[in-house]
């Protein structure tokens, strides 16, 4: 008579415990990266940014580097995509500071998430 209960009890908690998990991992991350002391209209400017870039898409790429070769080839398609979708933000603070736009300090941002 207690093994069904003890069973289902076993099965409630495991649920409980799954949830959470399932829904985290529907979300993605993100990572906002300052620009507001860079002046990108310098090569030097650009250049930083987008290592801040790179580094924001290891970030946001959780997947641990490994040998394996399957999770290897996730974590770099997962860190290009993340590179990829930043880049029209970059482009457009680029073009902002060619022309000389002036903009917010805490405007000066972008976010790289990942997919």
């Amino acid at each position: 008579m207690l093994k069904p209960l003890f069973a289902f009890a076993a099965l409630v908690t495991a649920s409980a415990l799954l949830v959470p998990t399932a829904t985290q991992a529907a979300t993605s991350n993100s990572y906002r990266i300052s620009y507001a002391d860079l002046n990108l209209a310098s090569d030097s400017g650009r250049l930083t940014l987008e290592r801040r870039i790179a580094f924001g898409a290891r970030i946001v790429c959780e997947i641990e580097d490994s040998r394996e070769l399957a999770l290897a080839a996730a974590t770099n398609a997962c860190r290009s995509q993340a590179i990829h979708g930043a880049q029209p933000a970059f482009e457009a603070a680029v073009a902002a500071a060619r022309r000389g736009t002036v903009e917010v300090l805490s405007a000066s941002a972008l976010i790289v998430s990942a997919p």
